[in-house]
């Protein structure tokens, strides 16, 4: 077979010959054969399917040690890393897209929208229930609805139930803080600063205090912590705040979306292509988080704007609800009851109609034309 010069081999592959000599000393992509004397190096034709391979990982952005694991794997497995990949990409860049029209809508001059003077201001109509279910021995859940503020958090471990309360109790000052809607985010982010600081400090009064009483359903002896997920109104826009499993669904013209991601094992199983929705959803490890505000988590959290329009309808639940009932029977519950507090009552019955395994929170709130 006869070997290319690296001249070449770099026009074919699309490489220049300044790439191909970095990429040799990284064992990237070795010549076929280094001449001893001059050190010229001499390429095979078969090398320039892996040559292209990288050029276009490249391409994507991708770092090439990790470039370096694609191509040593098998179609397959590799196929699946540039999956897992983009990924990631995709969430970085949905992040910095709200990040960017933020900062935008800041320093425009946007922080207070007008409206027409023959527009009603709009507000929320809520109502929120949590239950204990029909397993559990006590409910580490906590919810909160006001005019501002809504949240679930979902406790873990042998004090959930207080690391859950503090979480929530963090942010419920913000329902009578001013909140100029330019600011949101950052008054999110500073909020659930001081909603991790709480948790921190609730669990490890009860570790020093001995006072825990979990149960072992109720996670006793485990690390304790919480989800939270939170919507903050501004009269305009919604900022919301998440990390965990816990979720946020909006209803509007009849459909039905989650707009939030789940902080799960699982989940990021489902986004690198090693399990389907369909595989996830009875996977054992279904509950296990990757985030969430305790002590040795990752708590970063999810931070976006979201526009609210007259007629949208928000849940957010624990995954009481969400795990053991259909969206198809969650979407029909909120598009067919037109009272938040029947719909909370509805789907907490509907939970545990299911077997109630876990404690199970809702809140259900409706963007209306205020009187």
């Amino acid at each position: 077979m006869e070997l290319l010069t690296i001249g070449a081999f770099a026009k074919a592959s699309r490489l220049s010959p300044k790439a191909l000599r970095l990429y040799d000393e990284l064992g990237l992509l070795t010549p076929a054969r280094v001449d001893p004397v001059t050190g010229y190096r001499r390429y095979a034709p078969d090398q320039l399917e892996r040559a292209r391979l990288v050029a276009w990982l490249r391409r994507l952005g991708m770092p090439l040690a990790r470039i370096r694991r694609v191509c040593a794997l098998d179609a397959d497995r590799a196929a699946g890393e540039i999956r897992a990949f983009w990924a990631q990409v995709e969430a970085d860049t949905a992040a910095r897209r709200d990040l960017a029209a933020f900062l935008v809508d800041h320093l425009s001059g946007k922080d207070h929208p007008t409206m027409s003077t023959t527009t009603p201001p709009l507000g929320l109509r809520y109502a929120a229930l949590s239950d204990t279910g029909l397993v559990r021995e006590s409910n580490q859940d906590t919810v909160h609805a006001g005019a501002r503020l809504l949240a679930v958090a979902d406790g873990f471990g042998g004090r959930g139930a207080p690391a859950g309360a503090a979480a929530v109790d963090a942010l419920a000052r913000l329902e009578t803080d001013g909140v100029p809607a330019g600011s949101l985010l950052g008054i999110l982010d500073d909020a659930i600063e001081r909603a991790t600081r709480a948790v921190l400090a609730a669990t490890e009064c009860s570790e020093e205090t001995g006072s825990g009483t979990g149960g072992a359903e109720d996670g006793g002896g485990q690390e304790a912590g919480t989800t939270l997920t939170a919507l903050l109104w501004t009269g305009s826009q919604l900022g919301l705040v998440h990390i965990g499993d816990s979720r946020v669904y909006l209803l509007r013209d009849g459909e039905l979306l989650q707009i939030t991601h789940d902080h799960t094992l699982v989940q990021s199983m489902v986004d690198e292509g090693r399990l389907t929705p369909e595989e996830a959803a009875s996977h054992p490890q279904r509950s296990l988080l990757v985030r969430a505000l305790g002590r040795d988590a990752d708590t970063t959290p999810d931070l976006r704007l979201q526009d609210a329009r007259r007629g949208d309808r928000y849940l957010l639940c624990s995954d009481g609800l969400s795990t053991v009932v259909p969206a198809g029977e969650i979407h029909r519950v909120l598009s067919g009851t037109g009272d938040p507090e029947q719909a909370v009552r509805d789907l907490v019955g509907l939970a545990n109609g299911s077997g109630g395994p876990d404690n199970v929170s809702c809140v259900v709130a409706d963007v209306v034309d205020l009187p």
